[in-house]
């Protein structure tokens, strides 16, 4: 059967109205004129207030976290997942330190030797007036005591660009050296924060071909993480290449030591543009390589056999969605960072959750008193921990079809779109463009009016 224009517009019409009203009640109902976080909203509203009760459960020591922030297109908005932040929670569960007066943060680790202090990555946007014009980003290394507030800047540099040349990372060597992850340069250095000199770099394009990973040179290989290591009695330094999918080492002589990697450009069942890898070694029953495998919505880990990386334990719950750290405490239980989930949680050795704060998207946690990520830490396999996957029978309605789609636009669409938008509100404004675009392809076709040009075209001067 063969609509006329008439009923074709009468259904367009409806669709289209019907799918306006399916957005505005879902915005009206949900109560929220921003980006709200999933969970428990107490802690944003701590923030927002200052208010010291509880808002978490306790702990026996102090967690902190760093947030990134989802404002990609501005980076003015006060919403709880736009508003990148550094906070604390004490032992008692009451928020102990704040600041959001970054752009973004980071890495966050404690600096050994204190009780209280750490030093963070942060990157600040500059006005174009103080980039002769165009756009750049202050990254740097910032040192804060959470008891007395006092603030140390460690070491910056400005960079070109804004979205791609962030700083995520960066790693503690001794007193005076810190190795960093440069985002914008593609490579690890090490820098000598009293001199200011850098006094070791490792470029990517010595190992990698600008063929592999993400679009050479805006965003290459988005190493987001490094890490000083020892591997057989010698240095080295472990790098995170996210668009490449793997983890590499580089021993100090610049040279890929090849048969430590784990992961390949496109193997996505080994990783997914992972982040913050941690190296557990031999004398905690590793070598092992703790990872927050991102696009897989997983936490993972390898433990090296034979000369091959072997997969010994891995971490998943409905909720989990972009994790991009975990730590192995010395308890065993392990501390995860869940990014679009907006929560940090630590979970025991049978992989249930025994803590939780919602916080909007954190990018990484540490718990203070257990040295620097999972340096007190021992391997899965040592401990006998055992594996977690989600129950596909707990699974919602909205859970199964988000299941249903490649975790790369489950993620785009969590870090896109605001907490409001839900399965029916997504299904609703896909209809509603949908319907504007057919509309207007229709009318386009039924109109008798054509745009045309002759040719040649005359001018006339009278």
């Amino acid at each position: 059967m063969r609509l006329s224009k008439r009923s074709l517009r009468l259904l367009l019409a409806t669709v289209m109205v019907l799918s306006s009203l399916t957005v505005t009640v879902g915005y009206v109902q949900s109560e929220r004129t921003n980006d709200q976080v999933t969970g428990d909203p107490a802690v944003e509203q701590a923030f927002r207030s200052g208010d010291r009760d509880a808002v978490v459960g306790p702990r026996n020591a102090t967690t902190i976290v760093a947030t990134d922030s989802n404002a990609f297109v501005s980076d003015e908005s006060d919403a709880p997942r736009a508003m990148a932040e550094l906070a604390a929670f004490g032992p008692d569960g009451s928020v102990r330190y704040y600041q959001n007066d970054h752009t973004r943060y980071w890495d966050v680790d404690p600096v050994a030797g204190t009780e209280a202090t750490v030093e963070f990555v942060y990157a600040d946007h500059l006005d174009a007036e103080e980039c002769d014009g165009s756009v750049c980003t202050r990254n740097g290394v910032e040192r804060v005591n959470l008891t007395t507030g006092e603030r140390t800047d460690v070491f910056s540099r400005i960079t070109a660009g804004k979205h791609s040349t962030r700083w995520h990372d960066a790693d503690r060597i001794d007193e005076h050296r810190l190795l960093v992850a440069d985002i914008a340069e593609d490579r690890a250095f090490i820098v000598n924060t009293t001199t200011g000199l850098i006094e070791w770099s490792w470029e990517a394009q010595s190992a990698f071909t600008v063929e592999s990973g993400g679009p050479f040179p805006d965003d290459w290989t988005h190493i987001n993480d490094v890490e000083h290591v020892e591997i057989g009695g010698e240095e080295a330094v472990m790098v995170s290449l996210r668009n490449q999918d793997q983890v590499a080492f580089v021993d100090m002589d610049g040279e890929l030591m090849v048969n430590w990697t784990l992961g390949a450009d496109g193997d996505h069942a080994t990783l997914y543009e992972q982040h913050n890898p941690d190296f557990i070694p031999a004398e905690r029953g590793g070598p092992t390589l703790l990872v927050a495998d991102s696009e897989n919505g997983r936490v993972v880990e390898y433990q090296r056999e034979g000369g091959e990386w072997v997969t010994s334990w891995s971490w998943a719950d409905q909720r989990v969605q972009w994790p991009r750290d975990a730590d192995r405490l010395p308890n065993g239980h392990t501390l995860i960072t869940d990014s679009n989930g907006d929560r940090v949680v630590e979970v025991n050795s049978a992989g249930d959750i025994v803590w939780s704060a919602s916080v909007g998207f954190p990018y990484e946690s540490e718990r203070l008193g257990t040295g620097d990520e999972s340096q007190t830490g021992e391997s899965a396999a040592s401990l006998g921990l055992t594996s977690r996957e989600p129950d596909p029978a707990e699974a919602s309605l909205f859970e199964r079809a988000s299941n249903a789609l490649p975790p790369s636009i489950q993620n785009g669409i969590a870090y896109v779109f605001p907490r409001w938008v839900g399965l029916l509100e997504g299904i609703a404004l896909l209809a509603l463009v949908g319907a504007l675009l057919g509309w207007a392809t229709l009318e386009y076709r039924w109109t008798d009016r054509r745009l045309a040009f002759r040719s040649p075209i005359r001018i006339r001067r009278k």
